[in-house]
């Protein structure tokens, strides 16, 4: 637990640590197509994505992505402020594809700690990749706006 927007700052830079891995099956890739209205075959036909480029379905790059917070909160939290907000993302890739029945874990590092008028600014890279991968399947960097006293 992150206790002030001083431990966040003494963090920049440093790896935070590692996630526990989190399956990705085809139940939850199928989930996130009924959420996103995205059908594409590549996702959700694994009789034809069995012949595709992949060998297999795989996850959706924003399925990925919306990992990030159940895998960052395996990493740290903040213990300060009254919300914490998703504000955007500056800049996110997708390297390697997502096989169905990967476990992900993500790493963090904090890359900037700035207070604005509206709370603490706190933008962190993280890296998701799947067990036995080369690439990374996403690295994100995502801006959480700490609301309240820090």
């Amino acid at each position: 637990m992150i206790g002030s927007v001083a431990e966040a700052k003494a963090l920049v830079g440093q790896p935070l640590g590692t996630s526990a891995g989190l399956l990705v099956d085809q139940a939850r890739i199928d989930a996130f197509a009924e959420a996103t209205g995205d059908h594409q075959w590549i996702h959700v036909d694994p009789e034809r994505a069995a012949s595709g480029p992949f060998g297999t379905t795989i996850a959706h790059g924003y399925l990925t992505l919306s990992l990030v917070p159940v895998l960052a909160a395996e990493i740290y939290s903040f213990g300060f402020g009254s919300a914490r907000l998703n504000y955007g993302s500056d800049k996110v890739r997708f390297p390697q594809p997502v096989a169905v029945g990967s476990t992900l874990r993500a790493t963090a590092e904090f890359t900037e700690v700035r207070r604005g008028p509206q709370g603490t600014f706190i933008t962190t890279r993280s890296t998701v990749i799947a067990d036995g991968a080369v690439k990374p399947a996403c690295v994100a960097e995502t801006v959480t706006l700490v609301v309240g006293d820090a």
